[in-house]
């Protein structure tokens, strides 16, 4: 499976601002997204900082509304559910940005 990760076109990035709830499986974080857009049910993949996630984006709230989908350089609360949602971490220009990459839905 790896393998098969590492090969995906990475399409979509979302950078970690502030983590508001996360645990083992689910995380709701604000996040800016600096690839794409992002679309509801993209996966994300990799954090090319630490091990592999598996993440799929359940939710996004933009400007208190619900969104399909997100516009590079634009601000929003996300819901992110799978595995890894726990390593999220927030950032600021001192410690770093985490950014996690995957990619959009096919359909």
């Amino acid at each position: 499976m790896a393998d098969f990760e590492e090969k995906r076109a990475i399409t979509a990035e979302l950078q970690i601002d502030q983590v508001q709830a996360a645990d083992g499986t689910q995380a709701t974080a604000v996040v800016r997204c600096i690839r794409g857009p992002v679309h509801l049910g993209a996966y994300f993949f990799r954090d090319p900082d630490q091990e592999s996630i598996n993440l799929q984006l359940t939710r996004i709230v933009c400007l208190g509304r619900p969104m399909d989908e997100l516009d590079p350089a634009h601000t929003a609360l996300v819901t992110l559910r799978g595995t890894g949602a726990d390593r999220l971490r927030p950032g600021n220009t001192t410690a770093g940005w985490q950014i996690i990459q995957g990619s959009n839905p096919t359909t």
